[in-house]
């Protein structure tokens, strides 16, 4: 068996609002560690920053509506008032090509990606605190008193599911959480049922 058998890695990284996810993943992409990030789809507007096809695919409900009809949505779950999900067909070509890909997905669809996919890799993004959280939505100036109020809300409910997942990370500095991330990944990568492709390569050149 080459080395081109061997099977790429899911990794599901969850978080409250406001809990440095992107922030993250654009840091990870920045150490150049062979990693693939998903675009999830959303129904929600784009904020200020954001770059459609970057950050993610802003589509209209309908049109989310119809890829899920099309099964083109490989999970979806919806946050607030909006719908997010995550495009099946670049991720599963994403594996097969052998990729690290990384899917920036909320608590729910997490639920059904390990349903589908048993050898995921989960990670759960934590805030120091409730109090830095609040501040951080705060900092943003994009949510209205009640959205932040929402979001609060729904956070304590993703936090206290953040024990399923394989990892906590708690992300104080932005530096230190990537770099437990960077190790995280690089474990699972030496993981034995990871590596049975190399050990086919060394014992068939024995």
């Amino acid at each position: 068996m080459s080395g081109k058998n061997k099977r790429g890695m899911l990794i599901i990284l969850s978080g409250p609002s406001g809990s440095g996810k992107d922030t993250i993943l654009t840091q990870l992409a920045k150490r150049d560690i062979g990693v693939q990030l998903s675009v999830s789809l959303t129904t929600r507007a784009p904020r200020e920053w954001e770059i459609d096809g970057f950050h993610y695919y802003f589509v209209s409900k309908q049109t989310f509506m119809e890829k899920i009809h099309n099964d083109e949505v490989l999970e979806y779950a919806k946050y607030g008032e909006n719908f997010y999900g995550t495009p099946s067909a670049p991720v599963d070509r994403w594996l097969d090509e052998g990729k690290t890909v990384i899917l920036k997905i909320e608590v729910q669809g997490a639920e059904k990606i390990r349903a589908r996919y048993p050898d995921v890799v989960s990670l759960f993004l934590m805030p120091p605190s409730m109090e830095v959280l609040e501040q951080r939505l705060r900092n943003r100036e994009s949510d209205s008193e009640e959205d932040i109020v929402r979001r609060m809300t729904i956070a304590r409910e993703e936090i206290a599911r953040s024990e399923e997942y394989d990892y906590i990370v708690v992300n104080d500095v932005v530096d230190y959480a990537v770099s437990d991330i960077c190790a995280i990944i690089q474990a699972e990568r030496l993981r034995s049922t990871r590596m049975k492709y190399k050990v086919s390569e060394v014992l068939d050149h024995a």
